[in-house]
């Protein structure tokens, strides 16, 4: 038997193990691959850079654990940006996995950065039920759209919280999205009407419904999927903004390799298919 014709006969769980092992290796063992950074991620890279430090930054948490892959490192790039810069950061939830997401996230950012002070450096507001609603109060009022923080306090007792009485005392809006409420309603409820800058970062299949709001100039710039999470790896590290790239690149160099694992298995099983009807035919 020759060995194409082996090949048609291998047990699919040795082709379900190589695929796992594809996956699980650069994982385990990070490394960079280059990724051509777009036009779309450098304007949010602009966006952010031309934020004067010590701007008020109010970040959205608008996913949950099954988009976790996408966003989550996004998520932690921006916000290490953001308190790079000395940025003072209002995290709002609109979805109630947002609030895990973002307590997530800040657990790991303040073991890393000791210095970071609650309620001085930045506040998490929580989640509160009522999607765009929640948008149009707080252009009115934070206080009385969310009494307390997270921690059961008034947002008066907060340094953070001096001044502001509203949307309008913010200077930047990022949304983390992963569909409604989320990106668009933050552009239609409140960047537009109050003439705020934001950026967005969201899964892959939202880039298109977010697209037309970048075109136009209400968005300055996207952050889309797991793709775009490394490409803003890579423009920090480039702009001297990070020292290493972070999981979003090792999970597109994973994701390449599968790709490439699962294209030489069909490639090869097409050519032992073709050897194997060849064969019969000679007899």
């Amino acid at each position: 038997m020759s060995a194409l014709a082996k090949i048609s006969t291998l047990d699919r769980r040795w082709i379900f193990l190589m695929i796992g092992l594809s996956v699980a290796l650069p994982l385990m063992f990070p490394f960079s691959q280059p990724v051509k950074i777009s036009p779309s991620v450098e304007q949010v890279y602009d966006a952010l850079s031309k934020l004067e430090d010590g701007s008020r930054v109010l970040v959205s948490f608008e996913y949950g654990p099954s988009t976790l892959p996408e966003i989550h490192p996004m998520s932690y790039s921006v916000l290490n940006y953001l308190f790079d810069h000395g940025h003072k950061v209002i995290i709002t939830c609109l979805w109630p996995d947002g609030l895990f997401m973002s307590q997530d996230i800040l657990e790991r950012i303040t073991r890393e950065r000791p210095n970071l002070k609650y309620g001085v450096d930045y506040v998490n507001l929580g989640y509160k039920p009522g999607n765009e609603v929640v948008i149009k109060a707080i252009t009115g009022s934070f206080s009385a759209t969310f009494p307390v923080d997270t921690m059961g306090q008034p947002l008066s007792s907060y340094p953070i919280m001096e001044g502001m009485e509203n949307l309008a005392n913010i200077d930047f809006i990022f949304s983390l999205s992963a569909g409604y409420p989320g990106t668009v309603e933050w552009v239609q409820y409140a960047a537009d009407p109050l003439r705020k800058p934001m950026s967005t970062g969201c899964t892959a299949v939202q880039v298109t419904e977010v697209v037309p709001y970048v075109q136009s100039g209400q968005c300055k710039g996207i952050l889309g999927g797991l793709s775009g999470a490394a490409e803003f790896e890579q423009l920090l590290v480039h702009k001297g903004d990070a020292k290493e790239i972070g999981q979003a690149n090792s999970g597109m160099a994973a994701q390449g390799i599968a790709h490439l694992v699962i294209v030489a298995f069909i490639i090869i099983g097409n050519l032992a298919f073709y050897a194997e009807r060849r064969r019969q035919r000679k007899y």
